[in-house]
């Protein structure tokens, strides 16, 4: 078997257990469902569950431990002269133009999170790890030590920027453009936030 089926058959396992815990949960609630019934569900071994995720609520919440990684090389990929505000806006508009894409899941994680509160802190961790990895490309990018006010800042704004983006497509129903919420995001950044 190549490296890249291996990898391709890692990637379906891990979605399909990311799917049927995110349906079990649409349907029955967090408290009512159990690790084998995602496994049961997801047709693999509880066994192998463990090999994907550590919790089912990291099953449900099902973020992609290398997105951050992908995320920081596109970043440093992006034109040298272009500034590190312009970089990171840019990429939060192909983040979420590919997630809006996914008409499914991504509207599916969003209600389930909104309607487990407990799912949240699972989020936030996974989202302080994200902007850890990309406050060290914003500070590679512009020259400035990771602990610099500029790479921390702009990661953290940037995660709160897809965040509200999201609150607020939610809140259309997901009727909005995702992409375009994420750019009305920017724009007050860009703006600054009024005194």
């Amino acid at each position: 078997m190549t490296s890249g089926l291996r990898e391709r058959k890692k990637l379906a396992t891990r979605l399909a257990l990311h799917e049927a815990a995110l349906r079990l949960v649409a349907e029955r609630g967090l408290e009512h469902v159990s690790i084998e019934d995602i496994t049961a569900r997801a047709d693999v071994s509880p066994r192998t569950f463990f090999n994907y995720f550590a919790s089912k609520d990291d099953a449900v919440v099902g973020l992609d431990p290398a997105a951050a990684a992908r995320q920081a090389e596109a970043l440093i990929a992006r034109p040298a002269g272009e500034p590190a505000v312009t970089a990171m806006r840019a990429l939060a508009r192909d983040q979420a133009t590919e997630m809006a894409e996914d008409r499914q899941l991504w509207p599916l994680r969003v209600q389930v999170i909104e309607a487990h509160p407990a799912l949240v802190g699972r989020l936030v961790a996974a989202f302080g790890e994200s902007d850890r990895v990309l406050a060290a490309a914003i500070a590679e990018r512009t020259g400035t030590h990771v602990d610099d006010v500029l790479p921390m800042l702009l990661a953290a704004v940037a995660a709160a920027a897809m965040r509200t983006s999201l609150h607020r497509w939610f809140a259309s129903d997901f009727t909005a453009s995702l992409p375009d919420l994420v750019d009305e995001a920017w724009d007050a950044v860009g703006a600054g936030l009024p005194g």
